[in-house]
């Protein structure tokens, strides 16, 4: 019994060196694919008028053809797209981690299934519950449900003692299942400050350049007025779209990844409680 943890601890290590490894390759593809829509897509001849090169200055988006507008919105615009691009991978990517972590059915209903066993002392018939729901909820519930048949043994401990060794293995469990659930996060909230920051930093250069079309000598630069502020103003809706749509995620992911943490709560209070219980 001694080595048992062992191979969960293998697997945990595996499954984080994979999410590292999408991660460091998700995020370049990501800003590669951002400039691939960008150049291709945004900068397609038929969005501008006449069809004329998108990169001459004088070459100015047909009305209402925003994705022609985007492209005039500068460098910064591809960086932007692969950000967004990055939220989505990373959004998907977390909700099919958590699913699996949830299990088979719904949390509410496994819940209440392990506290209907346990308050009918049926140990067994739980850990087989914990076998059909699978996932890292089902995972740590098991863990201490074995932790209490295995106390249910113990003689040379008493009652308090053993529902904190039972408490004890349930908070192990989860310190080894949580962090899987988190990872990736970080890059999800880092988005939401840089997104805004990229996007003003499109915003200054495009009022650079708008600034720099009125400083012509003689009749202001009306193309160059227009790209610039078009430029600063497509910059400055991206980032605010990104950061956006990264905080919504990032809320929603953090809000599910909270309710895997009470139903384990849940579930863990109910195994020491029903042993402290039965156990006087």
């Amino acid at each position: 019994m001694a080595n048992a943890p062992k191979p969960t601890t293998v697997q945990k290590e595996s499954s984080s060196s994979a999410s590292n490894l999408f991660a460091t390759l998700t995020i370049p593809i990501c800003i590669i694919i951002g400039i691939l829509i960008f150049k291709f897509i945004f900068g397609d001849r038929s969005n501008f008028i006449d069809g004329g090169d998108p990169d001459l200055h004088e070459t100015m988006p047909k009305p209402g053809a925003y994705m022609g507008m985007a492209y005039k919105g500068g460098f910064i615009v591809p960086v932007l797209l692969g950000m967004f691009l990055m939220v989505i991978v990373f959004s998907i990517e977390r909700f099919i981690v958590i699913g699996k972590a949830t299990g088979k059915a719904g949390l509410d209903t496994f819940v209440k299934k392990i506290q209907g066993f346990l308050n009918s002392n049926n140990i067994e018939a739980a850990l087989a519950e914990c076998d059909k729901q699978q996932g890292s909820v089902a995972n740590v519930i098991k863990s201490g449900l074995r932790k209490y048949r295995e106390m249910e043994t113990e003689t040379n401990m008493d009652t308090d003692q053993k529902c904190l060794a039972i408490q004890k293995d349930i908070e192990e469990a989860t310190t080894l299942e949580m962090p899987m659930l988190e990872q990736n996060l970080t890059v999800i909230a880092t988005l939401v400050s840089v997104g805004t920051l990229t996007g003003l930093l499109g915003t200054v250069t495009g009022m650079i350049k708008a600034f720099g079309g009125l400083a012509n000598s003689g009749a202001p630069d009306q193309a160059a007025l227009a790209t610039g502020i078009s430029e600063a103003l497509i910059n400055t809706a991206t980032g605010i779209g990104t950061s956006t749509f990264a905080i919504i995620m990032y809320n929603i992911l953090t809000s599910k990844i909270d309710k895997l943490t009470y139903a384990i709560d849940e579930a863990g209070f109910s195994i020491i409680q029903t042993y402290a219980s039965t156990h006087k």
